[in-house]
């Protein structure tokens, strides 16, 4: 399914764009409020999915980047093998590619995954994400819908 490669291409370089221009204005100007609920912070995560081993010494981050260089072959892998109308799936896979390819370039770079949008309510607060953790979510929920025979054109496959 190459002709979906583009969508892990753009989620790439919006998730390194937004870490970029995240990081070089909250790190002169600290938290930006945005809503009632929601904050750009800056925030440095050394570990996985919500703060993971985020305190282990330090071996983490090579173990991380081994799991998202293997994750992102597999992907490639896989979505070479698609049929032409799997689309749902070969766009829920690229939307997964995206996001792994950034948070593991954050990895290789800076050795911690940068994450700025904060989602809170009164004191209790989400683990902070990015654009790149946004895209592997949508293209989980994909993957999932993929799996229960959805398909947007109305076709329902029978598996």
């Amino acid at each position: 399914m190459r002709r979906l490669l583009w969508i892990a291409v753009v989620v790439f370089i919006a998730d390194q764009a937004t870490k970029y221009l995240a990081s070089s204005y909250l790190m002169r100007h600290g938290d930006v409020p945005l809503t009632a609920f929601m904050n750009f912070a800056l925030v440095h995560n050394t570990g996985a999915a919500f703060g993971f081993l985020s305190s282990a010494s330090g071996w983490q981050n090579i173990f991380f980047i081994v799991v998202a260089s293997v994750a992102c072959v597999a992907i490639l892998w896989m979505s070479w093998r698609l049929k032409a109308d799997d689309l749902v799936l070969g766009a829920g896979l690229m939307l997964i590619l995206g996001g792994a390819a950034g948070n593991l370039a954050d990895r290789i770079i800076h050795g911690y995954v940068i994450d700025f949008i904060d989602v809170y309510y009164d004191t209790w607060h989400w683990p902070a994400f990015n654009v790149a953790d946004s895209a592997i979510t949508v293209g989980a929920v994909l993957l999932a819908l993929d799996a229960l025979g959805w398909n947007p054109r109305g076709k329902h496959r029978v598996s």
